[in-house]
């Protein structure tokens, strides 16, 4: 039976496991040594989760660990074309770290956004951004013609790029009307 403990790290875990996985990938040259270094970073989150503080920024310390875990990896990208010098990965680190809380209001905002479009609209630009799918499929569920649904979704894209400018704007919801 799990403890309140285990349960917590699970929780911790699950809500932030991509985007610890996007901080490492912006560290390695290539998306199978990211996906080996969160499994190695979760083990280590796993074995150090009694010094983690209740309360404290799961992210920022779970990040920490990614990049200690980089950091003793990069001997095995020397014969990678790419690799960085500390210097520059530190700099990646730091505006990687800044730019999450960013995305995150980003990611709120088109939420918000996209919930605001009338239903046909909103499952012709979701499926028109589905892995695998495109314009075609997006217009032929809506049924549109191409010509059409290209018109549909650049209106659409125009739309939720100022709802979004003005809901980061605002610092809240823009208000309704």
């Amino acid at each position: 039976m799990a403890t309140e403990r285990q349960k917590e790290l699970v929780r911790l875990l699950t809500r932030n496991q991509r985007k610890i996985f996007a901080y490492i990938y912006t560290l390695v040259p290539h998306r199978a040594d990211a996906e080996d270094l969160l499994q190695e970073t979760c083990v280590t989150i796993h074995d150090k989760f009694d010094d983690f503080e209740t309360g404290t920024d799961f992210l920022a310390w779970a990040n920490r660990i990614a990049y200690w875990k980089v950091r003793e990896a990069r001997k095995n990208f020397a014969r990678s074309k790419v690799i960085f010098d500390d210097r520059v990965m530190d700099a990646i680190s730091e505006t990687a770290a800044t730019m999450q809380a960013e995305l995150d209001q980003r990611h709120e905002a088109l939420a918000f956004c996209l919930a605001k479009l009338n239903e046909r609209d909103r499952r012709m630009i979701l499926t028109r951004y589905e892995r695998g799918s495109g314009v075609e499929r997006a217009a032929a569920q809506a049924g549109r013609t191409i010509q059409a649904a290209y018109k549909a979704l650049t209106r659409l894209r125009q739309l939720l790029m100022d709802c979004v400018t003005d809901y980061l704007s605002t610092g809240d919801r823009p208000a309704e009307g």
